[in-house]
């Protein structure tokens, strides 16, 4: 069966219809399609490309890209999830960061100007979509351009034998929002709708899909629904996905915001940090929503 997602057209968020539209994916789905976005296809295409050829580079140079903060820097394929590998970059460290990024690597320099490229305008455009769906709540006061992202580019390694095996587990994402190019020839994502059953994601060239993570569904008071999903190997190619995450408010503190919080007669979670949420599912294998659980406010 196939998932609806919503599909909301960057260049008409100004309008009253789309911004309903944005809303209702948010609160009901936890998912939608951006469209008509400033980022070109050619772009994309080139960003892809240089995902290709850093995942395929030698294990040990791809080791060379070290862990900054926990589940971050190379990850290699691992019991659970066998056919996935990732590649992160820390967006909130100093631009020095980035250069040693692709000297780890040994990027040449045609890659490394598509990465910067693609990587600022993918951090700005996330940043604007964040700045939207507060704006859909009545919030105006955040700049979300301040907030930690991570670049992470994955690879699934599908073979013939590997069909119907897992790629990556039924998960919510931790952060605020990730904004994914997920792979446009090749399918397997599959979102897990409010009836309990999942469907298949129908990949679409040319746009990004914005998917809630748990901090936005804290950050809005229960408001933004964080999506749950998987990847699943369905056809024998190669998937690539890559994407920004967006985590939490710089301070590393995840609360609702204080006028949402008091719109509902309080918050639904205590304030926590955000590094225990990463640390706590890393810990406990757990990585659906119900980690969130413990700081839930009875």
């Amino acid at each position: 069966m196939e998932a609806s997602v919503p599909v909301v057209d960057f260049q008409k968020l100004s309008e009253g219809e789309e911004w309903k539209k944005l809303k209702e994916a948010c609160e009901k789905c936890g998912i939608f399609r951006v469209i008509n976005h400033p980022i070109s296809e050619t772009l994309m295409k080139e960003m892809k490309s240089a995902v290709k050829f850093w995942h395929d580079l030698p294990l040990e140079i791809k080791m060379r890209n070290k862990s900054i903060i926990p589940d971050s820097g190379y990850i290699p394929p691992f019991p659970s999830s066998p056919l996935y590998e990732a590649m992160v970059y820390d967006f909130h460290k100093s631009p020095q960061a980035l250069d040693d990024f692709f000297s780890q690597l040994d990027l040449p320099p045609y890659y490394r100007k598509i990465v910067k490229t693609y990587g600022q305008a993918i951090h700005d455009l996330a940043s604007t979509i964040a700045q939207k769906m507060a704006k859909c709540l009545g919030i105006v006061d955040v700049d979300f351009k301040d907030w930690p992202f991570l670049l992470r580019t994955i690879k699934y390694n599908f073979s013939p034998e590997n069909i119907g095996e897992m790629g990556i587990l039924l998960h919510s994402d931790t952060g605020f929002i990730t904004l994914l190019q997920d792979d446009e020839t090749v399918t397997g994502l599959e979102l897990l709708d409010d009836s309990g059953i999942l469907k298949v994601v129908t990949p679409k060239s040319g746009s990004f899909l914005c998917i809630v993570g748990d901090v936005g569904h804290v950050w809005s008071n229960e408001k933004f629904w964080n999506a749950r999903h998987r990847v699943i190997c369905k056809e024998t190619c190669t998937r690539y996905s890559f994407g920004v995450f967006m985590l939490a408010a710089r301070d590393g503190i995840v609360e609702a915001h204080p006028k949402l919080a008091e719109l509902d007669n309080g918050p639904r979670y205590q304030p926590f940090k955000y590094e225990d949420l990463r640390e706590f599912r890393i810990v406990t294998g757990k990585r659906n929503a119900e980690v969130l659980d413990q700081y839930r406010i009875a």
